[in-house]
C-alpha cells in the first residue's frame, strides 16, 4: 500500500502516524492526571471529614462532662437533656469516623464508656458528689480513649496519604513509560520511513551516476512511492535511449570507417605507383609532393584504425568477464610483455607490493596497465626509472605507475583522458601517439567501478588506478 502512495502522501501518512501517536499519548497522559488528581482531592476531603469528626468528637465529650458533672450538682433537667444531645452529636461523630475507615473495636469500647457515665447519673440525691467524682474518671477514661481513636485516625489518614503517594509514583513511572515508548516507537517509525526513502534515492542516485559515467546495460527499476517510480520510469527510458543512441553512434563510425578505409586504399596504392615511377619518371618536385601524400595517407590510415580501436574499447568495456586474478603477477607479466620496448631505452622498471587477488577482467585490466606502462616507457629518459607500485588499502586496490620524463603539462591535465587528445609534450625521438591510450585506460577503470587519475606529486607523470574490493 505504501508504494502506491507519492512521496508528499507517504511523508503526510508518517506525519499523521507520529502525531497520532504522540498526541494519544499526550491525551492519556492528561486522563491519568485528572483521574490522580481527582483521587488526591478525594482524599485529602476524606481527611478533613475524618479530622473534622474527631476534633467534634473531643469537642463534643467535653460537653458531655460540663453538663454530665453539672447536672449531677445542681441536678437539673436542662443540663441533663444537653448531656443527651452532646452524647448523641458524639456517636453521630463517632459513627462517621467508623464509616470513614476508624477500627471497628473502638466504638463498642467508647459505648460502653459512655454506658457507664450514664449511669453514674442516676441515683439518690446524698450520692451525687460521689458519683460526680467517679464520672469525673470516667471522662478521664473516655479523653484517654479519644486521643487513641485521633491518632487512630490521623494513623488513618497517613496510611492513605501514603498509598497515595504510591499511586502517584506507580502512575507516573507508567505514563513515563508510556512517553518514553511513544517517543521512541515515533522515533523507530521517522527512521525506517527515512531509512526506506534515503534508499530509495540512493538508488536514484547511483542510476544516474551509472547513466553519466556511461554504464548502460544495468536495467533501472525502483520500486518506491509513486514519484519515484515515475522518475525511475524516465530514467529506464533515458537509459534506453542512450542505448539506442550509443549503438548508432558505434554503426555509424563503423560505416564512416569502412567507406573512408576503401578510398584511402585506392589512394595509397595510387601514391605508391607514382613513387615506384610506374607512370613515368617523376620530378625531384613531384617525389617530395607524393612523399608528403604518402605520409598523411598513413597518418590518416593510423587515425581511422585508432578511431575503431577507441570505439571497439567503449562498447567491451560494458562486458566485463571477471575472475579471480593476481594483479601482481598481472603487472609483472605486463612488465615482461615489454620488456623489449624498455630495455631498449636502458630502463629500469621496478614492481613493488603485496599479493593482491581481485575479481577483474584480465584482459581488459592489462590493456589498460600496458597503455600507462607504454606511456611512462615512451616519455621516460634514457637510463630512467619507471615505478610500479600495488597496495591494498582499507578502501580498496591501488596501482601507481610513475616515471622520470617530463610530465604532463599544467594546461593538459584535465584533457589528457580526453578521446585523440594529445599533449604539448611529446618527445622527440619517438612517434607521435594517437591520443586514444589514456582513454581506453579510463573506459577500462571506470567500468570495473573504479577510477585513474593524474597525480601532481612532482617531476614525472605519475597514474594512480583505484579498484573496489568488490563489485
Amino acid at each position: 500500500m505504501l508504494a502506491m502512495g507519492s512521496f508528499r502522501q507517504l511523508l503526510l501518512v508518517a506525519f499523521m502516524l507520529i502525531g497520532a501517536l504522540l498526541g494519544g499519548t499526550a491525551l492519556r497522559a492528561v486522563v491519568i492526571l485528572d483521574r490522580l488528581m481527582a483521587q488526591s482531592s478525594e482524599e485529602a476531603r476524606r481527611a478533613l471529614e475524618l479530622n473534622g469528626a474527631a476534633q467534634s468528637l473531643i469537642a463534643r465529650t467535653a460537653g458531655m462532662e460540663r453538663a454530665a458533672r453539672q447536672s449531677l450538682i445542681l441536678n437539673d433537667s436542662m443540663l441533663r437533656r444537653r448531656f443527651e444531645d452532646e452524647s448523641r452529636a458524639a456517636g453521630a461523630a463517632l459513627q462517621q469516623m467508623q464509616a470513614g475507615g476508624l477500627r471497628a473495636d473502638k466504638t463498642p469500647q467508647w459505648q460502653s464508656q459512655l454506658d457507664t457515665v450514664k449511669g453514674q447519673l442516676t441515683g439518690p440525691a446524698e450520692t451525687a458528689l460521689d458519683r460526680e467524682r467517679a464520672v469525673a474518671a470516667e471522662f478521664r477514661e473516655l479523653d484517654a480513649l479519644n486521643s487513641r481513636i485521633a491518632a487512630d485516625i490521623q494513623g488513618l489518614i497517613e496510611e492513605r496519604n501514603r498509598a497515595l503517594r504510591e499511586r502517584l509514583d506507580a502512575s507516573r513511572t507508567r505514563l513515563t513509560q508510556q512517553v518514553m515508548g511513544a517517543i521512541a516507537l515515533a522515533s523507530m517509525l521517522a527512521v525506517g520511513l527515512g531509512l526506506w526513502l534515503s534508499s530509495r534515492f540512493k538508488r536514484l542516485e547511483h542510476a544516474i551516476v551509472a547513466l553519466g559515467e556511461d554504464r548502460l546495460q544495468e536495467p533501472i527499476n525502483i520500486r518506491g512511492p509513486s514519484d519515484v517510480r515515475r522518475i525511475s520510469q524516465q530514467l529506464e527510458w533515458l537509459r534506453l535511449r542512450l542505448t539506442e543512441l550509443e549503438a548508432d553512434k558505434a554503426r555509424f563510425l563503423r560505416h564512416v570507417s569502412h567507406e573512408l578505409k576503401t578510398p584511402l586504399a585506392a589512394l595509397r596504392e595510387g601514391v605508391a605507383l607514382l613513387q615506384d615511377g610506374i607512370t613515368g619518371e617523376l620530378t625531384p618536385s613531384q617525389r617530395e609532393v607524393t612523399q608528403i601524400l604518402h605520409q598523411n595517407t598513413l597518418s590518416l590510415q593510423a587515425q581511422i584504425e585508432a578511431l575503431l580501436r577507441f570505439n571497439a574499447a567503449a562498447f567491451e568495456a560494458r562486458q566485463l568477464r571477471r575472475r579471480p586474478t593476481d594483479l601482481l603477477e598481472l603487472l609483472r607479466e605486463q612488465v615482461r610483455d615489454q620488456r623489449l620496448q624498455w630495455q631498449a631505452r636502458q630502463l629500469t622498471v621496478k614492481v613493488e607490493g603485496p599479493a593482491v587477488m581481485l575479481p577483474v577482467d584480465a584482459q581488459k585490466l592489462q590493456t589498460a596497465l600496458g597503455n600507462l606502462l607504454s606511456n611512462a616507457i615512451r616519455f621516460s629518459p634514457p637510463h630512467g626509472t619507471i615505478s610500479v607500485q600495488l597496495s591494498a588499502p582499507p578502501e580498496g586496490v591501488r596501482i601507481d605507475i610513475s616515471d622520470q620524463g617530463p610530465g604532463v603539462a599544467q594546461a593538459d591535465r584535465d584533457l589528457v583522458f580526453e578521446p585523440f587528445y594529445r599533449g604539448e609534450r611529446q618527445p622527440a625521438d619517438a612517434a607521435r601517439g594517437t591520443g586514444i591510450g589514456l582513454s581506453i585506460v579510463q573506459e577500462y577503470v571506470t567500468a570495473h567501478g573504479g577510477r585513474v587519475t593524474l597525480l601532481s606529486d612532482g617531476a614525472g607523470a605519475h597514474f594512480q588506478i583505484e579498484l573496489p574490493h568488490a563489485s
